[in-house]
């Protein structure tokens, strides 16, 4: 070991580490206290099976509990982040509240199973590479359809109430009950049923570790467009202009830029991502009803906050956390698990009142 190395191992401060990766420190305390939780549920359920349970039973049956529920809490923490990055990215880079995000993403859920419907012949094929084609067509006609709505709803909605929040507030609801009605007009008031494509339905079993093939698609999915965000706004020339524009529009302006054209299309680009984020839950849950972008936005607002407003990054680890909770208590205690997001919203404001990751211009 180098000098170097040991004299920061000489000067570590766990208090100085926690405060500079608060969102590490609790994605490590989160899955302990996972473990611990599957360690007395698993003592339990041996017990109420009438056998004798043993530290090394239990330890064992937790281990399996805690991997299954893991990674479902990961891939579920995942689609938020999916459903949330296109909020998330208009509120840092415009500084726009969009309460009917809600909207786009139950727009792209309709259009999503309309898509797949229509394309019956490559999500019933025997192929994994067919079926995730029909996945990849779906995705782009919603984001096709969300984003035509996306440009209107900017223009007519957004545009008059940039330098207002209030009114950004009032207005973007407004606008989506609007779209919610029409999306009623449509395709009607009842629930539709979303079928998933033969090759993603089932599970992967490793001894008692059972995932799910869907989940491990949302996995790939949300780390791709995580990726995929940071790289265009921290490596790219647009995403140099597009901050630029943030902090001074003027001045990128008289440099012969049109910055107002490219916030209309980060206004797009997030309802796009909000119509990504329906599909996937479409096929998540393989039901969608008038309500369900409403229903997500509840757990879209508190992954923004838990995060950081506008901080790309920290929701995405903001996601992670719900997700997390969420499958750990719905395996130990189901009706705590629909209320404890909040709990953990409450906690970290307590702690942090900034949010995890306080990045607002990212």
């Amino acid at each position: 070991m180098t000098t170097e190395a040991l004299e920061r191992t000489k000067t570590f401060k766990p208090a100085e580490w926690i405060d500079a990766q608060p969102h590490y420190f609790l994605l490590l305390l989160m899955g302990a206290l996972g473990f611990l939780a599957m360690i007395f549920y698993s003592w339990a359920h041996l017990a109420e099976l009438g056998a004798e349970p043993t530290v090394l039973g239990a330890l064992g049956k937790a281990a399996s509990s805690w991997l299954t529920m893991t990674v479902a809490g990961l891939a579920m923490g995942l689609l938020i982040f999916i459903m949330a990055s296109g909020m998330t990215l208009v509120f840092g880079l415009m500084h726009v509240l969009n309460l009917g995000h809600g909207a786009f993403i139950t727009l792209g859920a309709f259009v999503g199973a309309s898509a797949l419907a229509a394309l019956s012949g490559l999500t019933q094929a025997d192929s994994l590479l067919v079926n995730l084609l029909a996945i990849a067509l779906v995705m782009v006609a919603a984001m096709l359809v969300a984003g035509a709505g996306g440009l209107v709803f900017e223009r007519l909605i957004v545009r008059p109430v940039y330098h207002d929040p209030l009114k950004q507030i009032l207005v973007t609801v407004g606008g989506s009950i609007v779209i919610l009605q029409l999306i009623i007009v449509f395709w009607g008031p009842n629930e539709i049923p979303v079928s998933r494509p033969g090759s993603l339905l089932g599970s992967f079993t490793f001894g008692d570790v059972v995932i799910e093939k869907y989940r491990l698609l949302a996995v790939v999915v949300g780390l791709a467009i995580y990726a995929g965000m940071q790289a265009l706004i921290n490596r790219t020339r647009i995403g140099l202009l597009i901050r630029a524009g943030v902090e001074n529009t003027e001045m990128v302006e008289n440099l012969g830029y049109r910055i107002r054209l490219l916030f209309v299309a980060v206004f797009v680009a997030g309802s796009a991502l909000a119509a990504v984020g329906g599909v996937m839950w479409a096929l998540y849950d393989q039901m969608i009803h008038s309500h369900l972008g409403d229903l997500r936005m509840v757990q879209v607002i508190i992954v923004i906050i838990i995060g950081g407003l506008g901080s790309i990054t920290g929701c995405f680890y903001g996601s992670l956390l719900v997700g997390l909770l969420f499958n750990y208590l719905s395996l130990v205690t189901p009706m705590v698990a629909e209320f404890a997001s909040i709990g953990l919203m409450f906690a970290v404001l307590m702690w942090r009142p900034q949010g995890l990751i306080p990045v607002i211009r990212v």
